[in-house]
């Protein structure tokens, strides 16, 4: 038998679909086309543009030096970002094992860029993820979410904006 929803009635039933949020539907999550991450375990929030056509993730890192430790190639570099909650200027000196490098391809040229695990969280999803360092400084944002990344997760609406605060409380992280 189907019933027809009209009125006040398909108004409530409306209502109460929006209510329901779209994790708990079993749908995914929809973030803007900019969102606040924490990179950890740092705790230092920075603005992050999801970007549908980049594959790989990006991170601004200055300073990049590569060497080798026990065997294995290793780069240490610094990120320097606005902390987005306190609009403090933030350098932090890391190193990390490289997992491989990509070949880029611009205007100016060919290049080679070491790609490393960093962990992130987007708003409640904890992630480490692959990033490949680069000098960002000519772009407006700090760290740039690739397709690898937003394939696990979620949408991205181009017209929203900050729709997600950082939000993870420990837990174990999504490994990609």
């Amino acid at each position: 038998m189907l019933y027809r929803l009209t009125g006040s009635l398909a108004a409530a039933a409306l209502a109460l679909l929006a209510a329901v949020p779209a994790a708990q539907a079993g749908q995914p999550e929809i973030y803007g086309w900019v969102e606040e991450g924490r990179l950890l375990p740092e705790g230092v929030t920075v603005k992050s543009k999801l970007d549908t056509g980049a594959l790989t993730s990006s991170l601004d890192a200055k300073a990049l030096e590569r060497f080798e430790k026990n065997g294995e190639k290793w780069v240490r570099f610094k990120v320097e970002v606005k902390d987005s909650d306190t609009g403090k200027a933030v350098s932090m000196p890391f190193e990390r094992r490289v997992e491989r490098d990509i070949k880029v391809r611009g205007a100016g040229g060919a290049e080679r860029r070491p790609v490393v695990m960093m962990r992130m969280c987007l708003g409640d999803q904890l992630l480490d993820e692959q990033f490949s360092l680069n000098d960002r400084g000519d772009m407006l944002y700090p760290v740039l979410i690739g397709r690898r990344t937003l394939e696990h997760l979620g949408a991205v609406d181009v017209s929203r904006t900050f729709t997600h605060k950082p939000s993870c409380a420990g837990g174990k992280a999504q490994n990609k």
